[in-house]
């Protein structure tokens, strides 16, 4: 049995979504997923396990991937990586968006991956499927297996 840790961010609910699908993947696999949703409200805690930090996007600001475009709704989340010292157990990120929004999509995602070093595990599109919810639950399996 392998337990797995996620941070996420959930807005409009898609996020929270996918983690029950991602919930019902571990399980079957007799499997456990540890998830915390983190928001503006989320009281800072220190991280003592690897996780996996699960991010939609949600931006504001020009068309494409430049400085001028900022992220809004998940900066808790970043803030939440940031505290003390739970960047060192992050060992990836998975992402979310809307692919109707091209360039955009998943960009929140493969920022963080870039500014805390990590890599990009996997990615779907709004609430996730099944599919995509058992296929990434394997690849997190993976590199939390190998990061104890």
């Amino acid at each position: 049995m392998v337990a797995i840790n996620v941070l996420y961010a959930s807005i409009e609910g898609n996020t929270q979504s996918f983690i029950n699908k991602l919930r019902e993947a571990a399980e079957a696999n007799g499997d456990i997923l540890n998830s915390k949703l983190i928001g503006d409200e989320t009281e800072f805690e220190q991280v003592t396990q690897p996780f996996v930090a699960i991010v939609p996007t949600y931006l504001t600001g020009g068309t494409g991937t430049g400085p001028e475009v900022t992220e809004i709704f998940t900066n808790a989340l970043g803030d939440y990586i940031d505290f003390s010292d739970n960047r060192k157990f992050l060992v990836g990120i998975v992402g979310s968006g809307n692919r109707n929004f091209n360039v955009q999509y998943i960009l929140t995602a493969k920022r963080y991956a870039q500014k805390y070093q990590v890599p990009l595990l996997a990615d779907y599109e709004l609430r996730g499927s099944r599919f995509d919810a058992q296929k990434i639950y394997q690849k997190i399996k993976t590199i939390v297996g190998e990061s104890k």
